[in-house]
């Protein structure tokens, strides 16, 4: 099993906290094996068997259990054993009013409790009403590509060969299995996107028309980072027949909640800069993961500079920025991302050969008038180490793994 040693160190932080310690992320992101990693970690510094307890709620042999019995459960456990009881709790959206079992247990002193879950409406909803201000969310992704290049280390390619594998079949981190074959590969995507589909968005949500779901995925991941709006959607289905013109935009809104509830999308703002507001409409959609994008429109792969965009959303996110897209007068600011007292303004060209190009990404930048760092990120090598007026250009492949 892979280490992913960001998310296991946030856990190891919080061991022995009072709070629990929730795990939020797209399905087959590596939430499991987290917690199998940690379990693992806690034997190794001295913590018996016996005070560990796993529960996997997508196990039939907990499919069927009642929060009561959950209770009831962990209570007897906890009554036979001595000490402390790390309780780790997978998938625990399968439970119908879970919250009201970890909510009693976490009264008891001797638990440790960390749960995972598919689904950021029931977690976040049922978290902020029983146990506000008693839980900490670890966000998980699949594998940013530094982790890639670790989980394939031993796969004879060069890294530039890598970063376009990791373009074209994302990071999920069980298709290391597969050595890059890509039949394999499709059908695990596929896998993937129909349990999410069916398990995190029509079964959680009673979905009337699990078609449009559907139809608005492949608009969304078509039009990753393109600016979009309800009505752009809207019209875009209606002209191509795929919807009525009755259709409500609530219709629309509401299911791409949805999408982003079950962390397929992740929705960046528009900022304007220089009025220092964010703008209602005509934000942009990046997608958790590009072998799903790609799986979904049937890996196309001839767009790479929204390829490119989308995974630097995902690794600024990794790193634990706030981002949002920028404007200032008509000029376009790919990503402001912003952390405490930090922030930094990105672009994002996949090459800079044309000059016209480049003195648009300049331009934008130059337009800002304030002291924060200023990068151009590019696959270019030719102008990397530019520094123009303070914006630094910078190798992407590079930035991703330092």
């Amino acid at each position: 099993m892979f280490n992913r040693p960001t998310y296991l160190n946030k856990l190891i932080s919080f061991k022995d906290h009072e709070l629990i310690k929730v795990i939020t992320g797209i399905r087959r992101c590596g939430k499991s094996s987290l917690l199998m990693l940690f379990a693992e970690y806690l034997e190794s510094v001295g913590i018996n068997k016996d005070n560990i307890l796993r529960i996997n709620f997508e196990d039939l042999e907990y499919g069927n259990m009642t929060y009561l019995e959950l209770n009831d459960f962990i209570k007897d456990k906890l009554s036979s054993t001595e000490g402390k009881l790390y309780i780790l709790l997978d998938e625990i959206q399968k439970i119908d009013k879970w919250e009201l079992a970890v909510n009693s247990l976490r009264l008891d002193s001797r638990t440790d409790m960390y749960i995972t879950g598919s689904n950021a409406y029931m977690l976040s909803s049922q978290l902020s009403t029983y146990l506000s201000g008693r839980y900490v969310e670890i966000k998980m992704q699949p594998l940013t590509f530094k982790e890639f290049l670790e989980f394939y280390n031993n796969v004879d390619m060069p890294r530039e060969a890598k970063f376009n594998a990791y373009l074209k079949y994302g990071g999920m981190p069980g298709l290391v299995l597969f050595n890059f074959n890509e039949e394999l590969i499709t059908q695990t995507l596929d896998g993937i996107f129909s349990t999410v589909l069916t398990k995190d968005i029509i079964e959680q949500a009673d979905v009337r028309d699990p078609a449009l779901i559907k139809k608005i995925t492949k608009f969304l991941a078509d039009n990753i980072g393109n600016n979009i709006s309800i009505n752009k959607i809207k019209n875009t289905l209606v002209s191509q027949n795929t919807v009525s013109k009755g259709i409500k935009p609530s219709t629309i809104d509401n299911y791409i909640m949805l999408l982003e509830n079950a962390f397929v999308f992740y929705n960046a703002s528009r900022y304007d800069i220089k009025g220092k507001e964010y703008l209602k409409t005509q934000g942009k959609y990046y997608m958790a993961d590009t072998g799903l994008r790609n799986f979904f429109l049937g890996f196309k792969g001839e767009d790479k500079g929204h390829l490119i965009e989308n995974v630097v959303y995902l690794e600024l996110l990794h790193r634990g920025y706030n981002i949002s897209i920028g404007k200032i007068d008509t000029k376009e600011v790919d990503f402001i991302a912003t952390k405490f007292n930090e922030k930094l303004y990105v672009q994002v060209s996949d090459t800079l050969l044309e000059e016209s190009t480049r003195t648009r990404e300049f331009a934008s930048l130059k337009a800002i008038n304030d002291n924060f760092e200023k990068i151009i990120l590019t696959l270019d090598s030719m102008f990397v180490g530019t520094n123009d007026d303070g914006i630094k250009v910078l190798n992407l492949i590079d930035w991703l793994v330092e």
